[in-house]
This record gives C-alpha cells, sequence and structure tokens, in this order.
C-alpha cells in the first residue's frame, strides 16, 4: 500500500559548512530530491556572526521548501573539541529554527544515517555519497560531502520515522494501560 508524500529537510551541521538536504518520499512511493546545498560561513567571522549566517541559511530553506519534519544528526564526541563544539552549536541553531516554525525535529546519529543508507554503520563518506545518488537516481554524489551527507539525514529519516512512530505509539498504549486500574 502507498502512503502519502512526506518531505524532510536533512541538515549536517557544521559552522564552516553546514549542508541542507530536501527529500520526498514515503512508504511505497520512491524517494524524489527537491533540493542539495550547504550554508557556508568565512571561519574568520566572529562566532555569532558564523551562527547567525547558519540560522539564516536553515530558515530560508525551511521557508522555501515547507518541510513537514527535519532530521538533524546527532553530535558525538570527536578527538577534536573545538571541531564537536561548532557542530553542535550549528546543530542547535538548525533545532531553534525548526523550533520556530513549529516542524518536528529528529535526531540521527551517524551510524543511524550509514546503516540505514549503506546497510553499514561504519560507511565512509565515500560509500554514503555513492548510495545516495544512487537512492536519488543522480548522475553523481552530491558535493561537498556535507551536502550528501544532509540528504542521507533525510532519507534516513524517512526509512526510519514511520517505524519509530509506530513504537512510540505502542509504547504510549502499553503504559496508559499499566497505569489504568
Amino acid at each position: 500500500m502507498k502512503g502519502s508524500i512526506v518531505r524532510v529537510l536533512g541538515v549536517d551541521p557544521g559552522l564552516t559548512r553546514c549542508g541542507l538536504g530536501v527529500v520526498d518520499g514515503g512508504p511505497g512511493r520512491p524517494l524524489s530530491l527537491v533540493a542539495v546545498g550547504v550554508v557556508t560561513t568565512d571561519p574568520a567571522l566572529p562566532l555569532e556572526l558564523r551562527l547567525l549566517a547558519v540560522s539564516d541559511g536553515v530558515q530560508a530553506w525551511i521557508e522555501e521548501h515547507d518541510p513537514q519534519a527535519i532530521a538533524v544528526e546527532r553530535v558525538f564526541s570527536q578527538h577534536n573539541v573545538r571541531t564537536v563544539m561548532g557542530t553542535a552549536q550549528a546543530g542547535a541553531v538548525a533545532l531553534l529554527a525548526a523550533a520556530r516554525s513549529g516542524i518536528p525535529v529528529a535526531l540521527h546519529t551517524p551510524s543511524e544515517v550509514k546503516a540505514a543508507v549503506t546497510g553499514h554503520g561504519r560507511a565512509d563518506k565515500a560509500q554514503v555519497g555513492a548510495m545516495v545518488a544512487r537512492l536519488l537516481r543522480l548522475d553523481a554524489p552530491p558535493k561537498p560531502a556535507d551536502a550528501a551527507d544532509a540528504l542521507a539525514l533525510a532519507i534516513c529519516h524517512l526509512w526510519r520515522a514511520p517505524a519509530q512512530d509506530r513504537l512510540a505509539r505502542a509504547v504510549a498504549v502499553a503504559r496508559a494501560s499499566a497505569v489504568a486500574p
């Protein structure tokens, strides 16, 4: 049975390059690329201006593409604390833009995204890009890798959200029946 089409904005957060990708899809429906790109900031600018540029960029994509959900990469510990802080701050800006727009947000770890798109949670960037291109019927992986990663986030969410929603409903029903006298 074919389901309705859902539009997801994937955000691969970063201060220098924040990947953005919009994909339409749904159960029994093919995936369709809507838009892909990056918001870039100049590392010489003060942090607050870089975060403002990321915020404005994400907000513009929300307004232009009207997504029904936003998938953001969950920040994980990296060896370079400075890098992880910038990534976390850019991710927080994306979460705020979604909240301002009233759009539900899902966070996905890099390994969840890799597993959803390639079948292997330890896939490298080239494998993710190649699968994104294949799934969206593109001639080549989107460049830079941040753009391909944003599309992978959107695809991951499209494929994982229905199961996660069913699980959440089942848990809610179980909790409600456990509390009922």
